[in-house]
């Protein structure tokens, strides 16, 4: 699996240049039709070549980014992966009950955090040593609330 940290990198880097074009496209836009005397005009064609463009390439960038989510195929996988290890969370009262003190997770161990609410809507969520999320989930009473998540990189 990817880490999380790659797959953000990546798709800010690729709609960041997108939004780019596109406000240079705008600029280009409105600056031809703003210009005094007659030559102020964008010609029909050469506008919606460039518009057509950018909805081809805006629906590209979705359809590519998409198979770089990391927990994609995870999901959609789900049924056959089996867990390494599980992780039974409870939280109730705006506190964590957690199995053990400290959560002991290998490299490339597949585990199943099982996490039940008593009371209310919360979130959990593991983050890098940096602040940064690994993954987060909410956590709905009443409901089946887990995650399976394989760790290819320490976290630590």
């Amino acid at each position: 699996m990817v880490d999380s940290i790659v797959v953000l990198n990546g798709q800010t880097l690729a709609y960041t240049i997108y939004s780019i074009v596109i406000l240079m496209l705008m600029g280009w836009f409105g600056y031809k039709i703003t210009r005094p005397g007659k030559d102020n005009k964008v010609a029909n064609a050469l506008f919606y070549s460039f518009t057509g463009l950018l909805v081809v390439i805006g629906v590209s960038l979705h359809i590519v980014t998409y198979n770089t989510i990391p927990w994609a195929s995870t999901d959609l996988k789900r049924a056959d992966i089996r867990h390494d290890k599980i992780f039974n969370i409870v939280m109730e009262h705006h506190k964590f009950i957690l199995p053990e003190e400290k959560l002991k997770i290998n490299c490339h161990e597949k585990v199943l955090f099982r996490v039940t609410s008593n009371d209310l809507t919360y979130e959990f969520g593991l983050f890098r040593q940096d602040n940064s999320m690994v993954f987060q989930m909410q956590v709905i009473p009443g409901h089946l609330n887990d995650i399976l998540w394989e760790f290819a990189v320490p976290c630590i």
